[in-house]
């Protein structure tokens, strides 16, 4: 069993940035694709970005590419994600997510899941 641990969120204006990090219990750690989604109230959740195990892979979401940035230290365990230029529409709750089954952007395409950590960015 893995455990997923985000932390980072906060209250931030429009273009500032913010980094999130995902702690992840378990040796398996370094063999997993990681992503990040987030979830606005009353919305769905939605894929933001994953990376292979190696790093060697990236992908984004249109409405994030070329300001966020997903990093991996498989050392620590840790998965992060750089958000830079922050807008409004940015805010939510956002997940980390382990262990790819499937599609690398579905939120049912992974096995695993944090508990969220929350971004506000206001205008």
């Amino acid at each position: 069993q893995v455990q997923l641990v985000e932390s980072g969120g906060g209250l931030v204006q429009a273009g500032d940035s913010l980094r999130l990090s995902c702690a992840a219990s378990g040796r398996t750690f370094s063999t997993y694709t990681m992503g990040w989604f987030r979830q606005a109230p009353g919305k769905e959740r939605e894929f933001v970005a994953a990376m292979t195990w190696s790093g060697g892979y990236t992908h984004y979401a249109d409405s994030v590419k070329g300001r966020f940035t997903i990093a991996r230290d498989n050392a620590k365990n840790t998965v992060y994600l750089q958000m830079d230029g922050l807008k409004p529409e940015d805010t939510a709750v956002y997940y980390c997510a382990g262990r790819r089954l499937t599609d690398i952007d579905s939120p049912g395409g992974y096995a695993y899941w944090g508990q969220g950590t929350q971004v506000t960015v206001s205008s």
